[in-house]
């Protein structure tokens, strides 16, 4: 295959105005009506000082197909309308629904667009760098001529205090000094709302595009167990159970549609095997990764920058830590949308040169997937 796919354009969208951090419990609530133990902790590891819900005067403003929506429309001018779309793919990990799926539903927001193909990645963070995969392989292909594609996220209603307040009230009846566990109220203080998206195109259109060189996507559920979940039971005897096969009052019970994150599982592989995904996607593309100019991660928490820094100095394969850029503490973490919002934010704010190299890399904690992209600048 002799054809190019590039980036042509860029467009986020972060719900009303940032929160900081001493606003979140006056949005989110508190459980059992005491401020959350551990949210000093997490914030001082994760560094992030402010994020955007969905959410104003105690309403929610939006769903996240209109998230989704909202950061599409910013693709749209008078040379590429939702008409011109040819294919569609929006991953999330916190759809509204689960039937009908969530790009069918974006896709009913575009109301000027046409009857087009569409995909729906599943999955945590990397649905959506799946999203860009599959339609960077249709414009590959010669499949289609264009694609959209993004990452979407709704993690607010899932953070509110009223999701626990049954599994507090259990907890306090035989319990005199009860708590919501880490692994739940963990990400309480991490996960922000939002979207991002691109215009992927077999041509290129205004003066700076980005030339997707290749993308790589891995799984290591082979080898590792599960560290991030929703609608999953833990039992006693370490096996798992489905919401399904539970009943409507375990769900409250145990909050089973919180979001849930083994952190030591999280601290002990998802550095390690983010490095090996690098040395084995450079392998295999023959290239150098101390050659890249700009270096994207999406992080969960400043915390596994000094991780990954230090894995990469492990293997020799160190860059210069100007060549990092990550948004992470002023927009949080957006899961599957971040990279989006990243690469966004990076291309509105850099001076950026023809044939610079720009390398991204998605890792998803939920059972330990990883995706790669290396870019290149093209000024015409």
């Amino acid at each position: 295959m002799s054809g190019k796919v590039y980036i042509s354009k860029l467009s986020s969208f972060l719900p009303n105005l940032p929160v900081v951090n001493d606003e979140m419990e006056k949005i989110l609530g508190h459980v059992g009506d005491r401020p959350s133990r551990i949210k000093k902790i997490i914030l001082g590891h994760n560094q992030i000082r402010q994020r955007y819900y969905a959410i104003k005067d105690g309403k929610f403003t939006h769903t996240n197909a209109e998230l989704m929506a909202n950061a599409i429309n910013g693709l749209f001018d008078e040379e590429f309308t939702a008409g011109d779309i040819e294919l569609l793919s929006c991953g999330t990990s916190s759809p509204d629904q689960m039937m009908p799926s969530h790009t069918s539903m974006v896709h009913g927001l575009l109301k000027e667009s046409k009857p087009i193909p569409l995909l729906s990645p599943s999955g945590v963070c990397c649905a959506s760098s799946h999203a860009l995969e599959y339609c960077y392989m249709s414009i590959l292909l010669g499949r289609t001529n264009n694609a959209v594609c993004g990452g979407s996220e709704l993690f607010s209603p899932l953070l509110l205090s009223d999701m626990f307040e049954e599994e507090y009230s259990s907890l306090s009846r035989i319990e005199k000094n009860p708590y919501i566990a880490f692994e739940k109220d963990f990400l309480r203080w991490m996960l922000s709302d939002g979207a991002g998206c691109v215009l992927l195109t077999n041509k290129l259109i205004g003066k700076t595009a980005l030339e997707i060189k290749w993308i790589e996507s891995v799984s290591y559920a082979n080898e590792l167990d599960v560290c991030m979940s929703q609608g999953l039971h833990e039992l006693q005897n370490g096996t798992r159970e489905s919401w399904k096969l539970l009943s409507s009052n375990d769900w409250q019970r145990h909050s089973i549609f919180s979001i849930k994150q083994d952190v030591k599982i999280l601290e002990r592989n998802i550095a390690e095997k983010a490095v090996q995904h690098i040395i084995n996607s450079c392998k295999k593309h023959n290239f150098n990764f101390t050659d890249v100019d700009y270096f994207l991660p999406h992080l969960s928490s400043m915390f596994f920058h000094r991780k990954l820094e230090e894995k990469l100095e492990e293997k020799s394969i160190m860059i210069d830590t100007g060549k990092w850029f990550t948004n992470l503490t002023s927009v949080g973490n957006i899961g599957s949308a971040s990279i989006y919002v990243m690469l966004d934010e990076f291309c509105r704010t850099r001076q950026l040169h023809d044939g610079e190299l720009i390398y991204l890399i998605i890792p998803e904690s939920g059972r330990f997937s990883y995706t790669t992209a290396l870019l290149e600048v093209k000024n015409s």
